[in-house]
């Protein structure tokens, strides 16, 4: 299993993992619905507040809450319009634009 991390889109601070050389921060994922998962020890597997950042996905865009299918639906190449959980310092929904990848994967960093 891989890190998965993102930028903040509030401050386009990279989200470290608590195994990388950065401290972590308070980060909050929000829904379309306005619901708030926060996670104050992000581990780099895409879960905040207890909640998956792809299953999420997924259950915004219809489905069931399948991890993969998630996955699929973010990295598609097909260009598929989707909506996405927003990801912020502050608590912001950012109208289900995707928040940035970090390519540090919240852990590689320089």
């Amino acid at each position: 299993m891989g890190f998965f991390s993102w930028k903040t889109q509030d401050t386009d601070e990279s989200i470290p993992s608590k195994y990388s050389n950065r401290p972590t921060f308070k980060v909050v994922m929000v829904d379309d619905k306005g619901n708030k998962y926060v996670e104050e020890d992000y581990e780099g597997y895409g879960e905040f507040g207890g909640k998956d950042f792809y299953e999420l996905l997924d259950e915004m865009n219809g489905g069931k809450g399948d991890r993969l299918a998630g996955i699929n639906l973010a990295l598609n190449d097909e260009g598929k319009k989707f909506i996405s959980p927003s990801l912020s310092e502050a608590g912001w929904y950012c109208n289900g634009e995707s928040p940035d990848n970090c390519d540090a994967q919240g852990f590689f960093y320089a």
